[in-house]
């Protein structure tokens, strides 16, 4: 994506664009010198993008157990809650597991208090050697199998407790059920991964994964302003804020782009997972800001003839990083300036200025129309038409 450059609010006239008259023979060539009236101004620039509408937070909601759909209590576009229930599977089955857990329980824990209690006779019989260490040593290893075999049948009863509560399917969010992907009749296998029942999305907030020119990525940052529309609703605009850049290439067509996520707010619930964004990042933007044209920064003044109307130019006694020139009693005054922030038209000036001053921006040659019309101007350093004698 190629980047647009934005001027902000101010345009030259607006700015108070002033052109001196320089020159004082009617029928000779004469200069005029544009200036530009410094004023407060905002400065903005921004990189274009393409991406696609996704929720923060999407869940396929499953199952654990196999079993038949037996009821399905929620469907497409259906608000729901969390804990809310929205599905049940047929529990039959799963009831019959528990009741036999139950029953291996039972049967488990009849023998480990039988082991426990010979164990524990044979313990105060061995320790008046009224018995052999091997009879002691076969009554310990059938207590602690005993133990073993409850401890075993009290898991799988917690098991088959947990899984019982598994035929009851609820939301594990807020949000808004996107798909369906089962009937009710319709048997789900449990097998290595979770059999998907629903997709519930949270529309409230949403993310645009936008794909940003490798050319363009530079000047993305983290916490810059975004704004986007989408096709659906051509005469909304929407905003965001750039929560990730990612650094992770994609290659299409020898074209590379990177992954820039952008969060916004959905209260209107407008925005759909799949919808395309058309972003616009803004990554400059300053309000009253001191600024003037890029030229001021390369402005060279002429040096006044004998008898001329042009301003005296005065340079600055010691060298400056950067200047520029000020028209002050008619005369240029060069002025030391720092610099800030620019894009393709202005420069930011952060100190050297103030708002009022007259900037030079370039001369302009003002050549006598030999019908008696009005003066044509040019600028004195752009080429002339061929042909043309310079004066």
């Amino acid at each position: 994506m190629k980047t647009k450059k934005q001027t902000g609010y101010m345009t030259l006239a607006a700015a108070g664009l002033m052109m001196l008259a320089l020159g004082s023979c009617s029928k000779e060539n004469s200069f005029e010198l544009e200036t530009y009236t410094v004023a407060p101004t905002s400065l903005s620039e921004i990189v274009t993008a393409t991406g696609t509408m996704e929720s923060v937070t999407s869940v396929d909601v499953g199952t654990q157990v196999t079993g038949i759909i037996s009821n399905l209590l929620v469907d497409f576009n259906d608000q729901v809650s969390k804990g809310q229930l929205i599905a049940e599977i047929d529990k039959t089955v799963l009831q019959s597991e528990l009741q036999s857990a139950d029953a291996t329980l039972a049967s488990a824990k009849a023998s480990f208090d039988y082991a426990a209690a010979n164990f524990e006779r044979d313990k105060a019989l061995h320790s008046e050697k009224l018995i052999s260490d091997y009879e002691f040593q076969t009554t310990r290893k059938d207590y602690e199998v005993a133990r073993m075999a409850y401890e075993k049948a009290q898991a799988d009863r917690v098991r088959a407790a947990k899984n019982l509560t598994y035929a009851e399917i609820t939301s594990p969010i807020d949000g808004i059920v996107v798909s369906r992907e089962v009937e009710v009749g319709q048997t789900v296998v449990s097998n290595m991964s979770v059999a998907s029942l629903y997709v519930i999305a949270d529309l409230d907030h949403m993310q645009v994964v936008g794909n940003v020119d490798e050319a363009d990525i530079g000047q993305v940052k983290v916490g810059q302003n975004v704004s986007f529309t989408v096709d659906a609703y051509p005469d909304d605009t929407f905003s965001g804020t750039v929560t990730q850049v990612r650094i992770s290439p994609t290659t299409t067509n020898n074209v590379v782009t990177y992954e820039v996520i952008v969060s916004t707010t959905n209260p209107d619930h407008k925005l759909i997972p799949g919808m395309t964004a058309n972003l616009s990042i803004f990554t400059l933007q300053l309000d009253d800001a001191i600024a003037v044209p890029l030229k001021a920064l390369k402005f060279e003044p002429m040096q006044a003839a004998e008898g001329s109307k042009l301003p005296e130019p005065k340079p600055l006694a010691d060298r400056a990083e950067y200047s520029v020139w000020v028209l002050r009693n008619n005369q240029l005054v060069e002025t030391a300036v720092t610099l800030g922030m620019k894009n393709s038209v202005y420069q930011q000036i952060t100190s050297g200025l103030q708002s009022g001053d007259k900037v030079a921006l370039q001369y302009q040659e003002i050549r006598p129309d030999t019908n008696g019309g009005p003066k044509a101007q040019e600028n004195p350093f752009m080429p002339k038409p061929p042909g043309s004698k310079k004066k």
